[in-house]
C-alpha cells in the first residue's frame, strides 16, 4: 500500500463528516474503546493530554498553546480538524504533520486488524492520532473534539486540563437546539478532579458548567470574568495586549474573537504551570507571538496578498460571523468584495442577517467542493430573500478571480463562510 492508496481508504471506505455531515455522526465511545484497545491503547500513560471543545475558538486555542508548549521545550502533540489542504494538518508533533509513511503504515496495520467495528473517519484518525504521538514518545498532546464532547471519540482521554471555549448555536439537530442542551454535551469532558477552563458563558450556560464542575469534584475558571485583558491595542499584523500576568504581550492572531480566546489561553496557562512547570513568561510570550509559524495554523483571519488585500477565515456560524462583521467594517476598505460559499446544514439565514450589516459590500455567493455544500444559486436567492444582491459563481475560483479583478487598490476582498471555501481557494493558488 502506498499513501495514496491509504488515503483513498480513508476517505471512501467510512462515512465523514466533512463530507455527508450527520450521516457520518457515530455518537457513543464503544467503538472508539474497542479500537483504541485493539491498538494497544496508546493514550494510557504514555503521553499527557489536554482535552479542548467549543463551538467556536478551539483551533486558535489549541494552536496557540501549542506554540506555548513548544517554546517551553515539551514535545507537543496536536490533533485538530477539519484540514484544509493535506490530511495530515490533523495530526502534527511540534508543529510537523505526521509523515506519509505513518498514514500508510497505520491503514495497513488496522487492515491486518480485521476488526468487526465499522469506524467512522473521525473514529479512526483520532486512534491514528493517539498512537502515532505514543510511538514518538510526546511529551504533551492537545486534542481537540470533532464534534460536541460527551460522545465525542476524543472523549476517551482523561487530560491534564479541560477547556471548552464558548457555546454557540452550531449542529442542532445532533447537539440540542437551545445554548443550554449543547452546553451539556460539551460538559461531557469534564472530568471528575480534572480542572476545566470556560472561556466565555453566561446566565443558563454557565450554571451548567459550574454544575458539571460541582458534581465532579473540579476547579473551574471563567476566563471571561477571571481574566481581565485591559489596554488591548489592535494592529493589521498583531494585537497587542499590554498588561498580562506574563507581561506584554503581541499576538500573532489579529481577529477580533482573538481576545477572548486570549484570555483562555492564559487561564490555561495558569493552571497548567501547577504540573508543566518548565512553562515560562518568555515561553508565552515567544510562543503567542509565532503561532502560525510553530504550529502550522491557517485560516484564522489571515491575509494571503496585498493589493488588493485578501483575507480568509473559515468563521462558518452565526457566532463567527458576529465577529467576522464587525472586524470587517473596522477594516479600512472603499469597498469590501465578499465571496462568500456554506454548508447547505448551517444557520445560512441567520448568517445573512449578520452580513447585511457590512458597509460598502459586494457579494459573490459560490459553492465549495463538497457534497454538504448549499448550491450558489440556491445563497444567492436566500440572500435576496434577505435583501443582499449579488451573482453566483460555479466554483470559489472563479468567485474568488472575479472579486479580485473587481477590487482597487484601496479595497479589500474577503473569503469565507466555510472551511470548504478556504481549501477549495487555497487548493487552487497552490
Amino acid at each position: 500500500m502506498n499513501y495514496d492508496s491509504a488515503l483513498d481508504f480513508l476517505y471512501n471506505s467510512m462515512p465523514r463528516f466533512d463530507r455527508i455531515g450527520a450521516g457520518a455522526y457515530k455518537p457513543g465511545l464503544e467503538r472508539t474503546l474497542a479500537l483504541s484497545a485493539a491498538f494497544g491503547n496508546p493514550h494510557k500513560g504514555r503521553f499527557k493530554t489536554i482535552h479542548i471543545a467549543g463551538t467556536n475558538g478551539k483551533g486558535s486555542t489549541a494552536h496557540s498553546i501549542a506554540a506555548i508548549l513548544i517554546k517551553s521545550g515539551y514535545k507537543t502533540g496536536l490533533f485538530t480538524s477539519p484540514h484544509l489542504v493535506d490530511f495530515r494538518e490533523r495530526i502534527r508533533i511540534d508543529g510537523q504533520m505526521i509523515p506519509r509513511e505513518e498514514v500508510t503504515r497505520f491503514v495497513e496495520r488496522y487492515q491486518s486488524l480485521n476488526l468487526d467495528l465499522e469506524p467512522s473517519f473521525f473514529e479512526l484518525t483520532t486512534i491514528m492520532a493517539f498512537e502515532w504521538f505514543a510511538r514518538a514518545d510526546v511529551d504533551i498532546a492537545i486534542i481537540e473534539t470533532g464534534l460536541g464532547g460527551r460522545l465525542d471519540s476524543t472523549n476517551i482521554i482523561t487530560p491534564l486540563l479541560s477547556i471548552i471555549t464558548n457555546i454557540s448555536l452550531d449542529h442542532t439537530s445532533l447537539l440540542g437546539d437551545t445554548p443550554e442542551a449543547i452546553a451539556h454535551e460539551k460538559a461531557g469532558i469534564i472530568k471528575r478532579g480534572v480542572p476545566v477552563v470556560i472561556g466565555e458563558s453566561h446566565g443558563a450556560v454557565r450554571e451548567v458548567f459550574k454544575q458539571a464542575a460541582t458534581n465532579n469534584g473540579c476547579e473551574i475558571a471563567f476566563a471571561d470574568t477571571d481574566m481581565q485583558l485591559s489596554g488591548i491595542e489592535y494592529h493589521t499584523d498583531y494585537i497587542s495586549y499590554p498588561a498580562t500576568p506574563f507581561g506584554p504581550i503581541r499576538g500573532e492572531l489579529t481577529g477580533k474573537c482573538q481576545p477572548l480566546n486570549m484570555a483562555t489561553i492564559l487561564s490555561a496557562v495558569i493552571i497548567l504551570r501547577k504540573s508543566l512547570p518548565e512553562i515560562s513568561d518568555k515561553a508565552v510570550v515567544e510562543g503567542l507571538a509565532n503561532v502560525t509559524q510553530l504550529t502550522g495554523l491557517v485560516g484564522r483571519w489571515m491575509t494571503i496578498s496585498q493589493s488588493p488585500r485578501v483575507i480568509i477565515d473559515t468563521g462558518h456560524n452565526p457566532g463567527g460571523w458576529q465577529y467576522i462583521v464587525s472586524q470587517l467594517n473596522s477594516t479600512k476598505a472603499a469597498t469590501r468584495h465578499i465571496v462568500i460559499g456554506m454548508a447547505a446544514d448551517k444557520d445560512v439565514a441567520t448568517i445573512i442577517e449578520l452580513m447585511k450589516n457590512i458597509e460598502n459590500a459586494q457579494f459573490y455567493f459560490t459553492a465549495p467542493s463538497t457534497p454538504r455544500a448549499m448550491k450558489a444559486v440556491e445563497l444567492a436567492a436566500i440572500a435576496g430573500n434577505h435583501g443582499l444582491s449579488g451573482q453566483a459563481y460555479l466554483s470559489v475560483e472563479e468567485a474568488y478571480k472575479k472579486a479580485v479583478g473587481n477590487a482597487g487598490d484601496h479595497d479589500i476582498v474577503f473569503v469565507g463562510g466555510s472551511n470548504f471555501v478556504i481549501a477549495d481557494l487555497l487548493n487552487a493558488l497552490q
